[in-house]
């Protein structure tokens, strides 16, 4: 199990346009905002990343189950996060193992969450990054039809992540899929709503001024950052995951640096 949470990093950041910025920017960013985290061994962390991942799987699959059927447009999302996640070849057999485990009618969805809640409780970063996950995988294979919104809702609560919180990780989730660049090259209408899509990403508004705008790209910078996810005991199979959220902050902040005229 080792190696199924082990050497991820690089193949997202080498297969973005972003990689290089991405490899730039991040290294003065880390002083402005820092989350408390409980003290723990290598062997506590080991712990926390593999319970991460099997409940992650877990999980995608009771939500894609929870209608009565997984739909093929549901199996290929799964996929799909495997793959964004960089999984190798058997680390994507533990995948699927973990996801018709989810499927099963025995499956314990309040106890899954109960222990990664424990595991989460002074680590809020994870939380959040298991409901993004989940919220993708989502996404991608029905819209949050049916059940699923309602079991997101859920699977949010009992990780203790805000109503608020999860109805932002949707909307960058789905700007996030439709990307900035595209929009950035347009003019009217269309970049102004890339341009609002891109202060939401952020966290603010087209209203702050200069300073605050490049505090709330910093503070969203070091939220998200994997060096502090990966101290908090994300695995190390999601971190992929974690640099694709950093390079929509960075591509947001790109939008609106060109737009303000800001060096």
């Amino acid at each position: 199990m080792g190696k199924l949470v082990g050497g991820l990093i690089g193949a997202l950041l080498i297969r973005s346009p972003l990689g290089a910025a991405f490899g730039v920017v991040f290294g003065h960013l880390f002083d402005e905002y820092s989350e408390a985290a409980a003290a723990a061994s290598p062997e506590q962390l080991t712990s926390i990343g593999q319970l991460f991942f099997r409940a992650t799987f877990r999980v995608m699959g009771y939500v894609a189950k929870a209608d009565g059927r997984v739909s093929e447009q549901e199996i290929s999302a799964a996929r799909m996060v495997m793959a964004e996640l960089g999984l190798t070849a058997p680390q994507v057999q533990e995948a699927i193992a973990c996801f018709t485990a989810g499927k099963a009618a025995e499956f314990n969805l309040d106890g899954e969450l109960h222990a990664l809640a424990e595991n989460c409780r002074s680590r809020p970063g994870l939380a959040r990054v298991f409901v993004e996950i989940q919220m993708r995988a989502a996404l991608a294979g029905n819209d949050l039809a049916g059940p699923a919104r309602p079991l997101l809702n859920h699977i949010a609560r009992g990780l203790g992540v805000s109503g608020l919180e999860l109805a932002q990780i949707e909307t960058l989730l789905r700007i996030q899929r439709s990307g900035f660049r595209a929009g950035a090259a347009r003019a009217g209408t269309a970049r102004d709503g890339r341009l609002e899509d891109a202060y939401q990403v952020l966290g603010t508004t087209s209203a702050a001024s200069d300073q605050e705008v490049i505090k709330a790209y910093r503070r969203q910078l070091n939220r998200h950052h994997p060096d502090k996810l990966k101290a908090n005991g994300l695995p190390e199979s999601m971190m992929a995951h974690a640099k694709q959220r950093t390079q929509q902050i960075i591509e947001a902040w790109e939008l609106i640096r060109e737009r303000r005229g800001l060096s």
